[in-house]
């Protein structure tokens, strides 16, 4: 995978509770910024912007 990057969200206060993506060509890996050693979710690029739309839709719900 490709350099491991954290959302421009995660501030000085919040910026170990956050994820960190990665990508390459085709995938896109995602690890928990606190264990980046363990496992990651790795997506089909193509995928990846669906599953963040379905994310931000159900926080709206909330």
């Amino acid at each position: 995978m490709g350099n491991w990057r954290k959302s421009s969200y995660s501030g000085p206060d919040d910026g170990n509770n956050c994820v960190e993506t990665a990508d390459s060509l085709t995938h896109v890996a995602v690890r928990d910024s606190k264990a980046p050693a363990r496992a990651t979710l790795t997506f089909p690029a193509t995928a990846f912007a669906p599953f963040l739309e379905a994310l931000k839709e159900s926080a709206r719900e909330l």
